[in-house]
């Protein structure tokens, strides 16, 4: 899936994996993943994996359950599952406590924010947020239900990071990793 065109860009969206049941919303950040959630972060990251859609740069919120994710995908990039492969080089990673509850425009802003040589980023991140960022970038390709748990969109478009916008980059690919 990647491409040689110099100017093309590639984002992953990707809603972290299954997390346990908070007890109250005073904890919701330090949900962990679930054991499903473990194994589909894996499967989400061997699939990029086999997909050549290694990331330059990482962004994930500050939450547990979305470090925990990027393990899994870091992990599953490395070729453990059975359908991994190598993890090429190692991304810039960046745990940004403005992801965390973020409206699209916020989410945006710090796509924005990626270092201008970087071909693939992969940002991870919760609902609603994640979705309506995936609606916003392709407002025909979005599914109608919003991203699932551990589901992946990839955007991919001619742009510049710092300019991507409104309608900017057309899915290319979706999938719900399930480990």
């Amino acid at each position: 899936m990647t491409d040689a065109d110099p100017e093309t860009r590639t984002l992953v969206l990707l809603r972290h994996a299954k997390a346990e049941q908070g007890s109250d919303a005073a904890d919701d950040a330090q949900r962990p993943l679930s054991a499903r959630g473990h194994a589909d972060a894996a499967a989400a990251g061997a699939w990029l994996a086999h997909h050549g859609l290694l990331p330059d740069v990482v962004i994930s919120s500050t939450a547990l359950r979305t470090r925990q994710t990027w393990h899994g995908v870091a992990m599953g990039m490395t070729g453990t599952p059975p359908e991994g492969g190598p993890a090429g080089a190692r991304p810039t990673v960046r745990y940004e406590p403005g992801a965390y509850d973020a409206h699209p425009e916020e989410l945006l802003a710090l796509v924005r924010t990626v270092d201008a040589a970087a071909r693939t980023a992969l940002l991870i991140a919760h609902n609603p947020g994640i979705s309506l960022l995936s609606a916003l970038l392709d407002p025909e390709g979005a599914p109608d239900e919003g991203l699932r748990t551990a589901e992946l969109a990839v955007h991919r478009g001619r742009f510049a990071w710092a300019e991507l916008s409104r309608a900017g980059a057309p899915v290319a690919a979706r999938h719900i990793a399930r480990g």
